[in-house]
């Protein structure tokens, strides 16, 4: 199949894309990497008049990392961040779910940034952004807006921004002290969208008994989904928790569809699972940690 007839616009400063974008209205969509974009042009499912190419705008190609956390710049390939120690070191979620971003020749085009503002609930990365309680910045005609998670992803693929903007880049705030991460998910084939999938923080007391427990979990709703798991496990030694407590906790909280990848059923049961696992793995790096 072949895309609709488009104009391409590839300007070279931000402004540039900015007026663009004015000009053009309602039918222009920006383009990075194009791996979510392109497929939607090629079976028609969109159809914009013009595209504007971001890829010969500067500054939009950096991972800036700091004890604060790491922002992301519009143009950072996948692989780029998944091989970023210093990313990896202030936030190790990024390189855990980036390394399950689709396959390699995908991540070597691919953009962190433009996986988020598709806003697919199947994407890897909107649950990372969701689970760091991270936002986007966007660029608009009127300046430089930060938007958190939260208030970004309104449906599936739909983000709550209306007009001429581009999202330049995201921010994960650092983990919190005490804490470790696991990443894990369930795919009919390695790189295909996840049936499910599981993000979570576990973080510890200073007597290695737990403070805190999130999850996000990917292809479950229509937008990227954060829960709070504290209550199953809180006080319990990291050790000895009871990790199934949790995952039981975590199917109750989860309202899953019916698709033809998966029944509803199967998807809360992954839940339940994918928690468990994962949450035993993020404790034992927590604790690891404090050693």
């Amino acid at each position: 199949m072949k895309p609709a007839p488009f104009r391409y616009a590839d300007p070279g400063t931000l402004d540039e894309a900015l007026e663009v974008l004015s000009a053009e209205g309602e039918g222009a969509k920006v383009l990075a990497g194009g791996q979510s974009l392109l497929p939607l042009l090629s079976m028609r499912l969109a159809a914009p008049a013009t595209l504007v190419d971001i890829n010969r705008v500067p500054g939009l190609d950096t991972v800036e990392a700091t004890g604060d956390g790491v922002r992301v710049g519009a143009l950072v390939r996948h692989a780029h961040l998944l091989h970023d120690a210093a990313a990896a070191r202030i936030q190790p979620l990024l390189a855990r779910a980036t390394a399950n971003v689709a396959h390699p020749a995908i991540r070597n085009r691919g953009t962190t940034v433009g996986s988020i503002a598709h806003a697919d609930p199947s994407g890897e990365m909107t649950s990372v952004l969701a689970l760091t309680d991270g936002s986007v910045s966007v660029a608009t005609p009127g300046g430089v807006e930060t938007i958190a998670w939260r208030d970004f992803f309104v449906g599936p693929l739909e983000t709550s921004i209306h007009g001429p903007a581009v999202v330049t880049s995201a921010y994960f705030p650092a983990l919190p002290a005490r804490s470790g991460t696991a990443f894990s998910e369930v795919a009919r084939r390695k790189g295909d969208y996840a049936v499910c999938g599981a993000g979570v923080v576990v973080t510890l007391d200073e007597d290695r008994r737990v403070a805190a427990v999130r999850a996000a979990y990917i292809s479950v709703g229509l937008t990227p989904e954060v829960h709070d798991l504290t209550d199953a496990v809180a006080g319990q030694p990291a050790e000895k928790a009871d990790w199934a407590a949790a995952g039981s906790l975590a199917r109750t909280l989860v309202d899953p569809d019916t698709d033809i990848h998966a029944s509803a059923d199967y998807r809360r049961l992954l839940v339940g699972v994918l928690t468990e696992r994962t949450l035993a793995s993020a404790a034992a790096e927590a604790v690891g940690g404090m050693e």
